[in-house]
């Protein structure tokens, strides 16, 4: 049985993907990749990556933490861990699982995609 492999990323979301590109900028991190359509890809250094997407003024933004998961087939959580959604593929090419914690927050897991 595989675990987790620490954090991986976070996923921000923002009503302003300019000024929040922007503001990261400003604290050291570098922009990896625009995707073109308000959201994008920075890092600083060889820690997690940060991923920004923007999203509308009626939604109200959240952040969620990205664990890395380097074996899905393998992979399988522990007791008093909620399993939200099972593995399923991105848009961005990974698979993606989503669990609870015991206080309600919502956290990803990661895997490589299948291909």
């Amino acid at each position: 049985m595989t675990t987790t492999e620490g954090i991986e990323a976070v996923f921000l979301e923002t009503h302003n993907w300019g000024r929040a590109a922007k503001f990261f900028q400003g604290l050291g991190y570098r922009l990896e990749f625009d995707t073109g359509h308000n959201s994008g890809q920075l890092r600083n250094g060889d820690g997690p990556y940060l991923f920004i997407a923007e999203v509308p003024e009626s939604k109200e933004p959240e952040t969620r933490l990205v664990l890395q998961v380097t074996d899905e087939d393998t992979f399988q959580p522990g007791p008093g861990v909620e399993v939200v959604t099972p593995f399923e593929d991105t848009h961005f090419g990974t698979r993606e699982m989503t669990v609870r914690d015991p206080d309600g927050r919502l956290w990803s897991l990661q895997a490589p995609g299948k291909g």
